[in-house]
């Protein structure tokens, strides 16, 4: 049986899987990972994919690619395409992809148009619906594409999952890229709220501070559990009810940027 985040309904067409080439030589492997990525983030997503860890899992995906396995989603460095490291305001932290065959789409939490919202995104709208108010979004509509747009940056610890397998992935090198992407923001915004939903990103708040620290970004970290249903209601962390979007919203007017969660 799939979990939660697997049931959600289609409503679209079927997302593409991930296909990773075997065989390319260490140059090739960089410009596979590299195209479409801004420019902003190149040097860092370069210099991963020369290394051991970024090679052992370009080898790992090309397999599972041989291997004709659903691997989601289609461009796991999707974000990379759409945001420059400063441009961004927030940064929600998860864990991995939805594992469900027509759901994630490179963005964190987000489902394309035509996916109604899993389980844990539907717990995200819950709560801005109990923080700010916010009206419940059509079934239809659980793109998160606008919150990207103002420069949310929808980023999981764990960049790739097999379908019906969560957290297959985990362990596998993203987790370095990750890193390293989490320490760019820090380098180049102005003022940033961080989002640590799950045990997966909380992980990386000790760094997020250690960097803050370094390079003089004032920060607001907030953390919770994950909006899974396995974990959202529960002690000592919960994520309903967490405040996390009133506290961002007011931090950031604070630090004198405007902002508001509308979709």
């Amino acid at each position: 049986m799939l979990g939660a985040d697997a049931q959600g309904e289609l409503l679209g067409d079927t997302l593409p899987r991930l296909v990773v080439p075997t065989g390319l030589s260490r140059p090739q492997v960089q410009k596979f990972w590299l195209e479409g990525v801004k420019p902003a983030w190149r040097e860092g997503v370069e210099v991963f994919f020369a290394s051991e860890l970024g090679l052992q899992l370009h080898a790992k995906l090309a397999k599972e690619s041989k291997d004709a396995l659903n691997v989601f989603p289609s461009h796991p460095l999707r974000l990379l395409s759409l945001l420059e490291p400063q441009s961004v305001r927030v940064v929600i932290l998860g864990q991995d992809p939805y594992h469900g065959a027509h759901q994630a789409e490179g963005l964190a939490f987000s489902v394309g148009p035509g996916v109604r919202a899993p389980p844990s995104l539907k717990n995200i709208f819950e709560e801005l619906n109990r923080d700010l108010g916010m009206p419940l979004p059509r079934a239809d509509q659980s793109s998160l594409m606008p919150w990207v747009k103002k420069g949310v940056f929808l980023l999981n610890t764990c960049l790739t999952v097999r379908e019906g397998e969560p957290a297959s992935h985990a362990h596998w090198g993203w987790e370095g890229l990750t890193e390293q992407l989490l320490e760019s923001v820090l380098k180049a915004s102005n003022a940033c709220v961080f989002m640590l939903w799950g045990a997966h990103a909380q992980r990386y708040a000790a760094s997020i501070q250690s960097w803050a620290q370094e390079y003089r970004t004032p920060i607001l970290v907030l953390e919770s559990n994950h909006p899974s249903p396995l974990s959202a209601r529960r002690a000592p962390l919960p994520f309903i009810g967490c405040g996390h979007f009133s506290a961002a919203q007011a931090w950031l007017k604070g630090q004198g940027l405007q902002w508001d969660w509308a979709l």
